[in-house]
């Protein structure tokens, strides 16, 4: 690596110039690149373009900061429409006006040819230039059998500008012509105001891309990497996994790693929606994209790139950004069938404005029915309230993989939380060892240690720290069988070993003699118990205390107050899981359940019709969370489980439940009324176009004026969908009540079990 020889923390600095340039919207597309259509992901093309079902823009699937930079076609296109539209209008309306007054009069020649030639020299560029994309995404979509928004806009303003020519061209030849009027003026207007309602839609979603891009943000551009007594200064994709990096007060940390040297305090609000900064010292990991406070420290690189937690993230927004929610396939099924009802109503407006003698509006009528039917707002009303609220999510810590958990969650009736790292820390510690025969309590932590620590589960995790606490060497262990999450067996020396829980003990026919009242009492206070055999003879306990999460009470109480139906289930014995119910209130409690257990305890409550969500963050959590309808990892366990979740709170709090719960109901309300407003105007607005006021007040709906019906259609969607970017998801928890210790009795999931 070659340095520039500028300084940099008492070393040389390397600053690679080989940068690639970003490639804008509109250039050359990257060779490999797959666009997608962010409504109907089985569209996948290797060059931009349309999509043939809706005719929305192409993105491209990779993930950069050039993925979401607003393309200026429309605003181009919009810009000479404008330019050329005005003076058209201008022209119009003044020769009307002063006609009217009296002040000019305008010669018939004048009337019927000259300022209509002037009228088509304005309105053709308008029309086959700045409209010319609506007419050919309308060709495309209806070439694969697709009819949509496009193919009404094009019908209408092909319509009233094909007229407009035909009359023109009549009289110039001097044939006579029915009703007589041109209509280049509406629909020079028309592409004036669907262009602006494309441009607005394409700000709306670059607003709802900004929780993505604020992720972005968050990586640094560069790293500092020890290389023997240099620091270099590297670009953050040329760091490499196992590289020593150097950290100072300030900076943010490059990608995810474990402190070697040092310390330091580091706000992770972007990242698990924790407030206040984590202290950090050696041995703990730290997460790139982090702020790291006033002190430095030196971390190895232990995911770089894509294996980042922040690339993970930014992977998981984007693809739930990209996905629908139930409700979506709904609105796509009405869409379908929309629009030729669309086409039928226009085509039966203008027949019955003609059999009424009334031929001067049936193009007025039928055009006007075409594009305030146009289902813009129906297109934008799902997808860009869930773009809109799982930005939104991100940034307060709460990462959905599906649009469909984000719906799911909000009519869950059933919470199943696991214990370990859910409802408790997570990190519990071995508060005593009991010795029961020969061995020294010293040997005793060596050997479950050495075997322990092939093993991921906390409750291992805190035996091999006591072993590290006590400066205790861990025996070399061979031979290891995991059995789930019951415990493991292995081979020290010629010695058979048995660590794990009271099943594993009685499949390996260990006998427990008369130690069960002892361990009743230890569980009876929450504690859990590690039995350990050598040679099939009972060695030692491990008494082991985690404790409940801050406001893990409250949760449970507030989705109780809800009318939920919250259920404990653990692979804890049950003693100790009852002792965890009841501080926690939980009447609905399964002990001693392997991971293939949970998983068919939720399918059985779904088969009674229940919307189940379970609440996990280990690795043997995996399955029940692909089962249950949502499955919420807490992004403080193994990764497995997040992978397997499609909802992950970043953050330990269980409060973080409740504002989940929170954005799916304001995102499913905030649907509810973008679908009311889209089909609401329709249901209202199609009668008035088709001239339900004349035979009353004498009015018919110009094109132009439903032009701009529907553009605002577009816009109050879009309003209302922007809403969600900054709402509010705090929610108050419910106070519990002190918890009676004398209650023992506790609802057994009543005929599902059997009991």
């Amino acid at each position: 690596m070659e340095n520039d020889g500028k300084s940099c923390l008492g070393g040389k600095c390397s600053h690679r110039t080989d940068q690639s340039k970003k490639t804008k919207m509109g250039q050359a597309p990257k060779e490999g690149t797959i666009y997608l259509c962010p409504m109907h992901l089985e569209i996948r093309r290797l060059v931009p373009g349309a999509c043939p079902i809706c005719g929305m823009d192409l993105e491209p699937e990779s993930v950069s900061r050039d993925t979401f930079h607003v393309s200026s076609e429309f605003r181009k296109r919009l810009w000479l429409a404008v330019i050329l539209t005005l003076p058209l209008f201008a022209l119009t309306m003044s020769a009307h006006f002063l006609e009217f007054l009296g002040m000019i009069q305008i010669s018939s020649r004048m009337n019927q040819l000259y300022f209509p030639c002037v009228q088509f020299a304005l309105a053709t560029p308008v029309v086959w230039w700045a409209g010319g994309i609506f007419f050919k995404r309308a060709f495309v979509s209806g070439r694969q059998g697709h009819l949509n928004m496009f193919t009404l806009i094009s019908l209408g303003v092909g319509a009233a500008y094909g007229y407009s020519v035909c009359v023109l061209l009549f009289r110039f030849l001097g044939i006579p012509w029915p009703g007589g009027d041109i209509y280049f003026e509406p629909a020079a207007g028309i592409v004036c105001l669907v262009l602006l309602g494309q441009w607005f839609e394409e700000l709306g979603r670059e607003k709802a891309n900004k929780a993505i891009l604020h992720l972005l943000d968050l990586n640094p551009e560069y790293g500092y990497v020890i290389q023997g007594e240099t620091i270099d200064k590297v670009l953050l994709a040329h760091i490499k996994e196992g590289d020593l990096l150097r950290v100072r007060p300030g900076e943010k940390v490059p990608v995810d790693g474990v402190i070697m040297e040092g310390a330091g305090s580091l706000n992770e609000s972007t990242m698990t929606g924790e407030a206040f900064p984590v202290r950090k010292e050696v041995g703990d990991s730290v997460i790139g994209g982090t702020l790291n406070g006033d002190d430095s420290f030196t971390m190895r690189a232990t995911r770089v790139g894509q294996q980042t937690l922040l690339a993970h993230i930014i992977g998981l927004v984007i693809t739930a950004q990209r996905t629908k929610a139930p409700i979506q396939k709904l609105v796509d099924n009405v869409s379908s069938h929309f629009v030729p009802l669309v086409i039928a109503i226009a085509f039966f407006t203008a027949m019955t404005w003609i059999v009424w003698g009334q031929e001067a509006y049936a193009l007025t009528s039928g055009v006007a029915v075409l594009i305030i039917a146009c289902p813009c707002a129906l297109g934008l009303a799902t997808p860009l309230s869930i773009m809109m609220a799982t930005g939104r999510g991100a940034r307060a810590g709460i990462i959905t993989r599906r649009a469909e958990d984000l719906e799911r969650l909000a009519s869950v009736d059933t919470i199943i939380f696991d214990k370990t790292g859910t409802l408790t820390e997570g990190k519990p510690r071995v508060s005593e060892v009991v010795v029961l025969k020969q061995y020294g309590e010293n040997t005793l932590l060596s050997v479950a240690g050495g075997l322990e620590i092939h093993s991921a589960h906390p409750l291992a995790a805190s035996i091999v720290e006591a072993a590290k606490e006590r400066h205790v060497l861990l025996k070399n262990i061979k031979s290891v069988r995991t059995y789930g999450s019951i415990g493991l067996t292995g081979k020290w020396g010629a010695k058979n070993v048995i660590l794990g829980n009271g099943s594993l003990m009685e499949q390996q026919g260990v006998a427990m003699g008369d130690i069960h009242p002892h361990v009743d009492f230890l569980r009876q206070k929450g504690q859990t118990i590690v039995f350990m055999s050598i040679n099939q003879k009972l060695e030692a306990l491990f008494v082991i205390s985690d404790p409940i999460k801050p406001y893990a009470k409250d949760v449970v109480q507030s989705l109780m107050a809800e009318g939920k139906k919250v259920i404990l289930l653990t692979g804890d014995h049950e003693s100790t899981a009852y002792g965890i119910a009841n501080r926690l209130g939980i009447q609905t409690v399964e002990a001693g359940v392997f991971p293939e257990r949970k998983y068919d305890l939720i399918k059985e409550l779904q088969k009674q019709g229940h919307k189940v969500a379970m609440v996990g963050d280990g690795v043997n959590d995996a399955p029940a969370l692909m089962q249950a309808d949502v499955g919420i990892a807490m992004g403080n366990g193994a990764d497995a489980a997040m992978e397997s979740a499609g909802i992950t709170l970043m953050s330990g709090d269980l409060r973080m439940f409740l504002r989940a719960q929170v954005l799916s109901k304001k995102t499913m309300r905030n649907i509810h009324q973008n679908l009311f407003l889209a089909f609401g105007y329709n249901v209202l607005a199609i009668p008035l176009a088709a001239g339900a006021l004349y035979p009353v007040f004498g009015i018919v709906l110009e094109p132009m004026v439903a032009s701009l019906a529907m553009a605002l259609s577009s816009l109050s969607v879009i309003w209302n969908a922007y809403r969600l970017k900054n709402c509010t998801l705090e929610t108050r928890v419910f106070p519990h009540a002190p918890s009676d210790p004398n209650n023992e009795e506790h609802e057994r999931l009543g005929s599902l079990l059997g009991e």
